[in-house]
Protein backbone atom coordinates (compact mmCIF):
# COMPACT_ATOMS: atom_id res chain seq x y z
CA UNK A 1 0.00 0.00 0.00
CA UNK A 2 0.99 3.58 -0.55
CA UNK A 3 2.53 5.36 2.00
CA UNK A 4 -0.45 7.89 3.89
CA UNK A 5 1.21 11.08 5.44
CA UNK A 6 -1.81 11.30 7.79
CA UNK A 7 0.14 15.30 9.68
CA UNK A 8 -0.45 17.14 6.49
CA UNK A 9 -3.19 19.14 5.27
CA UNK A 10 -5.25 19.40 8.48
CA UNK A 11 -6.49 22.67 8.33
CA UNK A 12 -9.55 21.90 7.20
CA UNK A 13 -10.62 18.97 9.47
CA UNK A 14 -10.03 21.26 12.55
CA UNK A 15 -12.55 22.78 14.63
CA UNK A 16 -11.52 26.36 14.97
CA UNK A 17 -13.69 26.78 17.98
CA UNK A 18 -12.18 23.51 20.35
CA UNK A 19 -8.80 24.12 18.48
CA UNK A 20 -8.99 20.16 17.88
CA UNK A 21 -9.59 18.14 14.66
CA UNK A 22 -13.23 17.41 13.56
CA UNK A 23 -13.79 14.56 11.70
CA UNK A 24 -15.70 14.91 8.46
CA UNK A 25 -18.53 12.50 8.39
CA UNK A 26 -18.18 10.03 5.46
CA UNK A 27 -21.57 9.15 4.98
CA UNK A 28 -23.07 12.71 3.00
CA UNK A 29 -20.42 12.20 0.83
CA UNK A 30 -20.19 11.49 -2.95
CA UNK A 31 -17.79 9.16 -4.69
CA UNK A 32 -16.55 11.91 -6.44
CA UNK A 33 -16.10 13.87 -3.27
CA UNK A 34 -14.74 10.82 -1.19
CA UNK A 35 -12.19 10.77 -3.94
CA UNK A 36 -11.28 14.66 -3.85
CA UNK A 37 -10.14 14.32 0.09
CA UNK A 38 -8.19 10.99 -0.77
CA UNK A 39 -6.20 13.00 -2.64
CA UNK A 40 -6.21 15.75 -0.86
CA UNK A 41 -4.32 13.65 2.15
CA UNK A 42 -1.76 12.24 -0.14
CA UNK A 43 -3.49 8.66 -1.67
CA UNK A 44 -1.62 8.38 -4.79
CA UNK A 45 -4.15 8.92 -7.26
CA UNK A 46 -3.78 5.54 -9.36
CA UNK A 47 -5.06 3.94 -5.75
CA UNK A 48 -7.93 6.17 -5.19
CA UNK A 49 -11.09 4.70 -7.08
CA UNK A 50 -10.12 1.45 -5.98
CA UNK A 51 -9.82 2.16 -2.11
CA UNK A 52 -13.17 4.68 -2.50
CA UNK A 53 -15.31 1.31 -4.03
CA UNK A 54 -14.20 -0.64 -1.40
CA UNK A 55 -14.59 1.57 1.13
CA UNK A 56 -18.39 2.59 -0.47
CA UNK A 57 -19.20 -1.04 -0.66
CA UNK A 58 -18.48 -1.63 3.39
CA UNK A 59 -20.67 1.22 3.96
CA UNK A 60 -23.82 0.47 1.57
CA UNK A 61 -23.31 -2.67 0.73
CA UNK A 62 -22.75 -4.39 4.10
CA UNK A 63 -23.36 -1.83 6.28
CA UNK A 64 -20.38 -1.66 8.51
CA UNK A 65 -20.73 0.85 11.14
CA UNK A 66 -16.53 0.94 11.90
CA UNK A 67 -13.56 1.56 9.47
CA UNK A 68 -11.87 -1.11 11.76
CA UNK A 69 -14.37 -3.88 10.16
CA UNK A 70 -13.56 -3.16 7.12
CA UNK A 71 -11.03 -6.31 6.38
CA UNK A 72 -9.73 -5.86 3.08
CA UNK A 73 -8.40 -2.69 3.80
CA UNK A 74 -5.20 -2.64 5.52
CA UNK A 75 -4.42 -1.67 8.99
CA UNK A 76 -2.61 1.39 7.74
CA UNK A 77 -5.33 2.79 5.68
CA UNK A 78 -7.87 1.86 7.93
CA UNK A 79 -5.92 4.12 10.56
CA UNK A 80 -6.09 6.82 8.38
CA UNK A 81 -9.99 6.40 7.59
CA UNK A 82 -10.24 7.05 11.46
CA UNK A 83 -8.10 9.80 11.96
CA UNK A 84 -10.16 11.54 9.36
CA UNK A 85 -13.37 10.31 8.94
CA UNK A 86 -16.41 8.99 11.04
CA UNK A 87 -19.49 6.83 10.02
CA UNK A 88 -21.83 8.20 12.63
CA UNK A 89 -25.43 7.62 11.90
CA UNK A 90 -28.45 9.49 13.61
CA UNK A 91 -29.03 7.92 16.71
CA UNK A 92 -32.29 6.30 17.78
CA UNK A 93 -33.98 8.42 20.65
CA UNK A 94 -36.93 6.90 20.67
CA UNK A 95 -38.68 4.13 18.62
CA UNK A 96 -42.47 3.71 18.52
CA UNK A 97 -43.89 0.52 16.74
CA UNK A 98 -47.23 0.25 15.83
CA UNK A 99 -50.14 -2.57 15.88
CA UNK A 100 -49.90 -2.43 12.36
CA UNK A 101 -46.31 -2.89 12.77
CA UNK A 102 -45.28 0.44 11.06
CA UNK A 103 -42.19 2.00 13.31
CA UNK A 104 -41.56 5.39 14.07
CA UNK A 105 -38.26 6.70 14.57
CA UNK A 106 -37.23 10.05 16.96
CA UNK A 107 -33.30 10.95 15.36
CA UNK A 108 -30.62 12.84 16.80
CA UNK A 109 -27.16 13.75 15.43
CA UNK A 110 -24.14 16.00 16.89
CA UNK A 111 -26.11 18.32 15.04
CA UNK A 112 -29.11 20.66 16.84
CA UNK A 113 -32.63 19.58 17.14
CA UNK A 114 -34.36 16.01 16.67
CA UNK A 115 -36.72 14.47 13.82
CA UNK A 116 -38.88 11.62 13.17
CA UNK A 117 -38.89 9.19 10.25
CA UNK A 118 -41.38 5.90 9.50
CA UNK A 119 -41.11 2.24 8.08
CA UNK A 120 -44.10 0.91 6.22
CA UNK A 121 -43.71 -2.75 6.19
CA UNK A 122 -46.15 -4.06 3.52
CA UNK A 123 -46.42 -7.33 2.19
CA UNK A 124 -44.52 -6.95 -1.06
CA UNK A 125 -42.29 -3.67 -0.09
CA UNK A 126 -40.75 -1.87 2.81
CA UNK A 127 -41.49 1.95 2.46
CA UNK A 128 -38.96 4.60 4.31
CA UNK A 129 -40.98 8.15 4.87
CA UNK A 130 -37.57 10.44 4.83
CA UNK A 131 -37.53 13.73 6.72
CA UNK A 132 -35.72 16.70 4.72
CA UNK A 133 -35.84 19.60 7.66
CA UNK A 134 -36.44 19.48 11.42
CA UNK A 135 -40.00 21.23 11.35
CA UNK A 136 -41.27 23.47 8.75
CA UNK A 137 -42.12 26.48 7.01
CA UNK A 138 -44.78 26.66 5.34
CA UNK A 139 -47.61 26.37 8.04
CA UNK A 140 -50.02 23.78 6.06
CA UNK A 141 -53.12 23.75 8.92
CA UNK A 142 -54.06 20.18 8.47
CA UNK A 143 -50.22 19.04 9.10
CA UNK A 144 -48.95 18.36 12.40
CA UNK A 145 -45.49 18.95 11.41
CA UNK A 146 -46.58 22.42 10.16
CA UNK A 147 -46.86 23.40 13.67
CA UNK A 148 -43.32 23.12 14.61
CA UNK A 149 -41.09 26.37 13.55
CA UNK A 150 -38.09 25.30 11.27
CA UNK A 151 -34.84 24.60 13.11
CA UNK A 152 -32.86 23.78 9.92
CA UNK A 153 -32.32 21.78 7.28
CA UNK A 154 -31.11 18.53 7.38
CA UNK A 155 -27.47 17.79 6.18
CA UNK A 156 -26.98 15.06 3.30
CA UNK A 157 -25.34 12.59 5.87
CA UNK A 158 -28.64 12.75 7.88
CA UNK A 159 -30.46 12.39 4.95
CA UNK A 160 -28.88 8.96 3.87
CA UNK A 161 -27.97 8.37 7.73
CA UNK A 162 -31.92 7.71 8.11
CA UNK A 163 -31.90 5.01 5.69
CA UNK A 164 -28.98 3.50 7.21
CA UNK A 165 -29.94 3.84 10.83
CA UNK A 166 -33.42 2.03 9.97
CA UNK A 167 -31.52 -0.57 8.53
CA UNK A 168 -29.60 -1.54 10.91
CA UNK A 169 -32.45 -1.86 13.17
CA UNK A 170 -34.13 -4.28 10.55
CA UNK A 171 -30.54 -6.11 10.15
CA UNK A 172 -31.71 -5.51 6.62
CA UNK A 173 -28.38 -5.83 5.18
CA UNK A 174 -26.52 -7.83 2.51
CA UNK A 175 -29.87 -8.26 0.42
CA UNK A 176 -31.88 -9.91 3.67
CA UNK A 177 -32.44 -9.89 7.12
CA UNK A 178 -32.99 -12.77 9.69
CA UNK A 179 -36.42 -13.65 8.48
CA UNK A 180 -36.06 -13.57 4.96
CA UNK A 181 -34.24 -13.31 1.62
CA UNK A 182 -35.85 -10.51 0.51
CA UNK A 183 -34.64 -7.08 0.81
CA UNK A 184 -36.72 -4.93 3.62
CA UNK A 185 -36.86 -1.64 2.65
CA UNK A 186 -37.44 -1.41 -1.05
CA UNK A 187 -38.89 2.04 -1.30
CA UNK A 188 -38.22 5.42 -0.40
CA UNK A 189 -40.88 8.75 -0.39
CA UNK A 190 -39.85 12.35 0.94
CA UNK A 191 -42.67 12.82 2.66
CA UNK A 192 -41.66 13.24 6.40
CA UNK A 193 -40.57 16.56 8.28
CA UNK A 194 -40.05 19.48 6.15
CA UNK A 195 -40.83 20.52 2.95
CA UNK A 196 -38.05 18.82 0.47
CA UNK A 197 -37.43 21.64 -2.15
CA UNK A 198 -36.75 24.33 0.19
CA UNK A 199 -33.38 21.66 1.36
CA UNK A 200 -33.15 20.69 -2.96
CA UNK A 201 -29.19 20.83 -2.92
CA UNK A 202 -28.87 18.28 0.56
CA UNK A 203 -32.09 16.39 -0.40
CA UNK A 204 -30.56 15.66 -4.12
CA UNK A 205 -27.29 14.41 -2.32
CA UNK A 206 -28.95 12.31 -0.58
CA UNK A 207 -30.76 10.45 -2.99
CA UNK A 208 -28.07 10.39 -5.47
CA UNK A 209 -26.54 8.00 -2.63
CA UNK A 210 -29.72 6.15 -2.24
CA UNK A 211 -29.99 5.44 -5.90
CA UNK A 212 -26.51 4.73 -6.80
CA UNK A 213 -26.23 1.14 -8.07
CA UNK A 214 -23.07 1.05 -5.80
CA UNK A 215 -24.51 2.72 -2.68
CA UNK A 216 -28.08 1.36 -1.53
CA UNK A 217 -29.14 1.03 -4.81
CA UNK A 218 -32.78 1.75 -4.76
CA UNK A 219 -34.43 2.06 -7.95
CA UNK A 220 -35.65 6.01 -8.69
CA UNK A 221 -38.94 4.25 -10.13
CA UNK A 222 -39.07 3.51 -6.29
CA UNK A 223 -37.98 6.67 -4.71
CA UNK A 224 -40.92 9.54 -4.62
CA UNK A 225 -40.25 13.10 -3.82
CA UNK A 226 -43.24 15.06 -2.95
CA UNK A 227 -43.23 19.13 -2.30
CA UNK A 228 -46.50 21.74 -1.57
CA UNK A 229 -45.12 23.57 -5.15
CA UNK A 230 -42.08 24.77 -4.91
CA UNK A 231 -42.00 26.21 -8.46
CA UNK A 232 -38.33 27.35 -9.03
CA UNK A 233 -37.42 23.74 -8.19
CA UNK A 234 -40.16 21.68 -9.78
CA UNK A 235 -38.16 20.97 -12.94
CA UNK A 236 -34.97 20.22 -11.04
CA UNK A 237 -36.73 17.04 -9.80
CA UNK A 238 -36.75 15.52 -13.00
CA UNK A 239 -33.49 17.08 -14.38
CA UNK A 240 -30.99 16.74 -11.53
CA UNK A 241 -32.81 13.96 -9.52
CA UNK A 242 -34.52 11.84 -11.71
CA UNK A 243 -36.94 10.49 -8.96
CA UNK A 244 -40.33 10.27 -9.46
CA UNK A 245 -42.82 13.82 -8.67
CA UNK A 246 -45.53 13.63 -5.69
CA UNK A 247 -47.71 17.20 -5.26
CA UNK A 248 -49.34 17.63 -2.06
CA UNK A 249 -52.61 19.76 -3.56
CA UNK A 250 -55.26 19.17 -1.06
CA UNK A 251 -57.16 21.75 -2.56
CA UNK A 252 -58.97 22.77 -5.71
CA UNK A 253 -59.70 26.58 -5.20
CA UNK A 254 -57.42 29.03 -4.24
CA UNK A 255 -59.31 30.21 -1.08
CA UNK A 256 -59.43 26.40 -0.19
CA UNK A 257 -55.53 25.54 -0.97
CA UNK A 258 -54.05 29.57 0.80
CA UNK A 259 -55.90 27.87 3.73
CA UNK A 260 -54.98 24.33 3.71
CA UNK A 261 -51.44 25.01 2.27
CA UNK A 262 -50.42 28.38 2.24
CA UNK A 263 -47.53 28.63 0.30
CA UNK A 264 -50.33 28.65 -2.47
CA UNK A 265 -50.46 32.33 -1.76
CA UNK A 266 -46.92 32.72 -3.98
CA UNK A 267 -47.66 30.08 -6.02
CA UNK A 268 -51.25 29.48 -6.85
CA UNK A 269 -53.09 26.34 -8.93
CA UNK A 270 -53.05 27.88 -11.64
CA UNK A 271 -49.31 28.47 -12.29
CA UNK A 272 -48.42 24.95 -10.39
CA UNK A 273 -51.05 23.50 -12.89
CA UNK A 274 -48.90 25.19 -15.91
CA UNK A 275 -45.22 24.23 -14.74
CA UNK A 276 -46.62 20.79 -14.06
CA UNK A 277 -47.93 20.28 -17.72
CA UNK A 278 -44.25 21.85 -18.78
CA UNK A 279 -42.61 18.54 -16.12
CA UNK A 280 -39.97 17.50 -17.88
CA UNK A 281 -40.34 13.75 -19.36
CA UNK A 282 -43.85 13.66 -18.08
CA UNK A 283 -45.93 10.68 -19.86
CA UNK A 284 -47.47 7.72 -18.67
CA UNK A 285 -44.65 6.09 -17.74
CA UNK A 286 -43.54 8.93 -15.24
CA UNK A 287 -46.96 10.00 -14.19
CA UNK A 288 -47.29 12.71 -11.34
CA UNK A 289 -48.86 11.52 -7.98
CA UNK A 290 -51.17 14.26 -6.91
CA UNK A 291 -51.58 14.02 -2.52
CA UNK A 292 -54.97 14.59 -1.09
CA UNK A 293 -56.11 14.70 2.25
CA UNK A 294 -59.56 13.79 2.66
CA UNK A 295 -61.32 16.76 4.89
CA UNK A 296 -64.30 16.42 6.22
CA UNK A 297 -66.95 19.64 4.72
CA UNK A 298 -63.51 21.30 3.54
CA UNK A 299 -62.44 19.67 -0.10
CA UNK A 300 -64.71 16.22 -0.46
CA UNK A 301 -67.48 17.47 -2.38
CA UNK A 302 -68.49 16.18 -5.59
CA UNK A 303 -67.97 19.49 -6.86
CA UNK A 304 -64.03 19.44 -5.63
CA UNK A 305 -64.14 15.58 -7.12
CA UNK A 306 -65.14 17.63 -10.39
CA UNK A 307 -63.08 20.60 -10.33
CA UNK A 308 -59.68 18.34 -9.43
CA UNK A 309 -60.57 16.67 -12.95
CA UNK A 310 -60.51 19.52 -14.74
CA UNK A 311 -57.39 20.46 -13.44
CA UNK A 312 -55.40 17.84 -13.93
CA UNK A 313 -56.56 17.49 -17.25
CA UNK A 314 -53.57 16.55 -19.86
CA UNK A 315 -51.32 15.81 -17.07
CA UNK A 316 -50.33 11.90 -16.93
CA UNK A 317 -51.05 11.44 -13.10
CA UNK A 318 -53.14 9.48 -10.34
CA UNK A 319 -54.87 10.80 -7.32
CA UNK A 320 -53.56 9.40 -3.97
CA UNK A 321 -56.73 10.18 -1.70
CA UNK A 322 -55.93 10.30 2.24
CA UNK A 323 -58.02 10.47 5.34
CA UNK A 324 -56.98 12.52 7.05
CA UNK A 325 -55.30 11.71 10.30
CA UNK A 326 -55.68 13.38 13.47
CA UNK A 327 -53.49 14.81 16.04
CA UNK A 328 -53.57 17.21 19.21
CA UNK A 329 -54.80 19.80 18.66
CA UNK A 330 -56.56 19.98 15.19
CA UNK A 331 -58.89 21.29 13.94
CA UNK A 332 -59.56 18.81 11.23
CA UNK A 333 -61.75 15.87 10.81
CA UNK A 334 -61.77 12.97 8.21
CA UNK A 335 -63.53 12.76 5.68
CA UNK A 336 -66.64 10.04 5.67
CA UNK A 337 -65.65 6.21 4.32
CA UNK A 338 -68.59 6.93 2.04
CA UNK A 339 -67.68 10.13 0.98
CA UNK A 340 -64.32 9.31 0.04
CA UNK A 341 -65.51 6.58 -2.12
CA UNK A 342 -67.89 8.52 -3.98
CA UNK A 343 -65.08 11.38 -4.61
CA UNK A 344 -62.22 8.08 -5.83
CA UNK A 345 -65.48 6.62 -8.01
CA UNK A 346 -65.69 10.03 -10.06
CA UNK A 347 -62.05 10.25 -10.26
CA UNK A 348 -61.84 6.48 -11.63
CA UNK A 349 -64.83 6.79 -14.12
CA UNK A 350 -62.81 10.41 -15.63
CA UNK A 351 -60.07 7.58 -16.27
CA UNK A 352 -57.43 8.66 -13.34
CA UNK A 353 -56.21 5.72 -10.72
CA UNK A 354 -57.28 6.94 -7.29
CA UNK A 355 -56.37 4.54 -4.32
CA UNK A 356 -57.41 5.16 -1.12
CA UNK A 357 -54.44 5.54 1.41
CA UNK A 358 -54.78 3.24 4.53
CA UNK A 359 -53.76 5.07 7.55
CA UNK A 360 -50.54 3.46 9.09
CA UNK A 361 -48.96 3.63 12.23
CA UNK A 362 -51.75 6.46 13.53
CA UNK A 363 -51.61 5.12 16.78
CA UNK A 364 -48.72 6.17 17.36
CA UNK A 365 -48.59 9.85 15.23
CA UNK A 366 -46.87 8.00 12.41
CA UNK A 367 -49.15 8.26 9.91
CA UNK A 368 -49.09 10.87 7.25
CA UNK A 369 -49.33 14.72 8.39
CA UNK A 370 -48.59 13.28 11.79
CA UNK A 371 -44.62 14.03 12.58
CA UNK A 372 -43.23 16.46 14.39
CA UNK A 373 -40.41 16.71 17.37
CA UNK A 374 -40.31 18.66 20.39
CA UNK A 375 -36.95 20.53 18.88
CA UNK A 376 -37.18 24.14 18.52
CA UNK A 377 -34.77 26.89 16.89
CA UNK A 378 -31.89 28.41 19.54
CA UNK A 379 -31.24 31.91 19.98
CA UNK A 380 -28.34 33.16 18.72
CA UNK A 381 -26.30 33.56 21.54
CA UNK A 382 -27.37 29.30 22.81
CA UNK A 383 -26.32 28.32 19.13
CA UNK A 384 -23.02 29.37 19.51
CA UNK A 385 -22.96 26.81 22.21
CA UNK A 386 -24.04 24.29 19.96
CA UNK A 387 -21.04 24.67 17.68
Amino acid sequence: MEKINTFDIMDDLQNDTLNKKQKINILGLSQKAISQYFQKKGIKEKNVNMRVKQVWSWIYSHGKISFDDMTNLSKDFRFFLNENFNLERPIIVKKQVSLDGTRKYLFKTNKIGEFETVFIPEEDRGTVCLSSQIGCTLNCSFCHTGTQSLVRNLETFEIVGQVLAIKDDLMDWDGKNKHNTKRTISNIVMMGMGEPLYNFDNVKDGIDIIMNNEGLAISRRRITLSTSGVLPNIHRVALEIGCLLAISLHGTTDSVRDLLVPINKKWNIAELMLSLKKYPKLSNSERITFEYVMLSGVNDSLEDAKRLVKLIQGIPSKVNLIPFNPWPGSNYGPSNPEIIEKFAAYLRKAGYSSPVRKPRGDDILAACGQLKSDSVKPKKANALLQI
